[in-house]
């Protein structure tokens, strides 16, 4: 018999090796085989955690090659007719490879001529039997229900991913996984005043912009699903719009800030704009446990891997198992 929390913890623990090693693993040979260079767009395909993961990668990708990114429903396969994809890609992300939807649409965008890649955690999947080619996860087996390796796992396969399309990258994506790596065990030492903060808190935001939007996705998301907190996750753009006003009432706001320069001054406006009315602002960096000269995607999985304990804490203090939370399962079926 486990004790509450022991899973999650355990499978926390684990994210800078897997990290590491998926960033690094060999690519499928039958890439090469694939038109990737007259790619003329990407597409996403994703549900919950695994969709944050993936909304991480499209700004990479987009970055990197130049084309666009972005996520298409899975409605659009499992209860519409689909969309042309000729002459494009779709990467379907998920830990168990096993949703009905998920399937459907890795069937659809296949027949609808588009090249599909699978990035999967459960070798033998449903998913995997339809795809062009799939690049395992990596993470090993995820007991937890809350994915936390898994997540932080999909982010290195699809940095693998993009390291086998854009050589020139392969290096900075290499470094990085060596630097995750020699973090492991790090925590970040604000750890007791941000548990503190979040067991005040009745509202969160989560801001990001870029990678970072795509990590306060998943880091809103965990804070529902294992604190039963209501958490909502802004870029640090659309956040001074309407959302800006719910700061006149109690809340706190969690800017998860990857370091590129690009994005310090929408980070810096939003941060002052919450200071000015109120709210209680707290950013967290990778340079806070030391590290540097991150891809802005390993950035995001390095937020994520020390925000994850956060969570852990928060939800064991508030009488919660986050391994088994009341009213989810691992696998989530779907239309």
């Amino acid at each position: 018999m486990t004790t509450s929390g022991s899973l999650m913890r355990s499978e926390i623990a684990e994210a800078p090796a897997v990290f590491a090693r998926s960033v690094t693993a060999a690519v499928p040979s039958a890439l090469k085989s694939l038109d990737i260079a007259s790619t003329r767009a990407f597409y996403t395909i994703a549900r919950g955690s695994s969709d944050a993961a993936a909304n991480i990668l499209s700004y990479e990708f987009m970055r990197e090659t130049g084309k666009p990114m972005t996520s298409l429903p899975p409605s659009i396969f499992s209860l519409g007719r689909g969309v042309d994809l000729a002459g494009t890609v779709s990467i379907l992300v998920s830990q168990s490879g096993a949703s009905d939807d998920l399937v459907r649409s890795a069937k659809g965008a296949r027949s609808s001529g588009g090249t599909v890649i699978g990035l999967i955690n459960q070798a033998g999947s449903p998913i995997e039997s339809v795809t062009h080619l799939t690049l395992p996860i990596g993470a090993g087996p995820e007991l937890a229900v809350p994915a936390t390796k898994s997540v932080i796992g999909s982010i290195a396969a699809g940095t693998a991913l993009l390291s086998a399309i854009i050589p020139d990258y392969a290096s900075r994506a290499a470094s990085s996984a060596a630097t995750i790596a020699a973090l492991d065990g790090a925590t970040h030492p604000d750890t007791k005043s941000l548990v503190s903060a979040l067991l005040r808190a009745q509202h969160v935001y989560v801001i990001g912009r870029d990678t970072g939007y795509g990590a306060a996705q998943e880091l809103a998301l965990k804070l529902k699903e294992t604190c039963a907190l209501h958490a909502e996750a802004y870029s640090s753009s659309e956040v001074l719009h309407g959302p800006l006003q719910l700061a006149t009432n109690p809340l706190l706001i969690l800017i998860l800030d990857t370091g590129q320069a690009e994005v310090q001054s929408s980070l810096d406006t939003a941060e002052a704009r919450f200071r000015a009315i109120g709210g209680t602002v707290h950013r967290l960096r990778p340079s806070d446990v030391g590290a540097a000269d991150l891809t802005p995607a390993a950035a995001a999985a390095l937020l994520l891997y020390l925000c994850y304990p956060l969570v852990l804490a928060t939800a064991l203090a508030l009488g919660h198992n986050p391994d088994r939370p009341a009213t989810l399962s691992k696998v989530t079926q779907t239309t």
